[in-house]
């Protein structure tokens, strides 16, 4: 294998999203994508910070996830914005869409990787959004949790 390319291990992460969003469960999805958006996120090319999952006729939907054109790919290149389908049990789309009709919750990518088999899977968040009160707790408590661990350092 060439070097640069990721054969397993992780392709993107979305930081963006803990920091939005509150998540309450996480679930693993395989994804279906064509062979040039492969190559591409072989090369670890891939931005999941807008992107979000949608029920549409039964299944989950990725959207807005953005994989730039493969450059070896000539003319069979890939739309880098569609939609890309999420492969999940009958149950847990089930779940999540339930989950999606409350209010204020959303299926959010938290991240994209290879697994050891060499296949693209997504790491997806239930989530609920957080208000500006939220946000402002997490960082007393991470905040504190750093004072915390300075006096330990100091005292041992």
């Amino acid at each position: 294998m060439a070097k640069g390319l990721i054969s397993h291990g992780p392709v993107a992460q979305n930081r963006k999203a803990r920091h939005d969003y509150a998540i309450i469960d996480t679930f693993e999805a395989g994804i279906m994508l064509t062979g040039s958006e492969v190559k591409s996120l072989r090369l670890g090319r891939c931005t999941l910070a807008e992107a979000f999952a949608q029920p549409e006729g039964g299944e989950l939907f990725l959207v807005n996830m953005h994989i730039p054109s493969y450059p070896g790919a000539s003319h069979f290149q890939h739309p880098e914005l569609r939609k890309r389908k999420l492969l999940l049990n009958r149950k847990e789309i089930d779940k999540l869409m339930a989950a999606v009709g409350r209010q204020g919750m959303t299926v959010v990518p938290l991240g994209l990787y290879f697994n050891d088999k060499g296949l693209a899977k997504v790491q997806l968040g239930l989530a609920k959004g957080k208000t500006g009160i939220d946000r402002r707790e997490d960082i007393k408590k991470r905040e504190w949790q750093r004072e915390q661990a300075r006096v330990m350092r100091a005292k041992g």
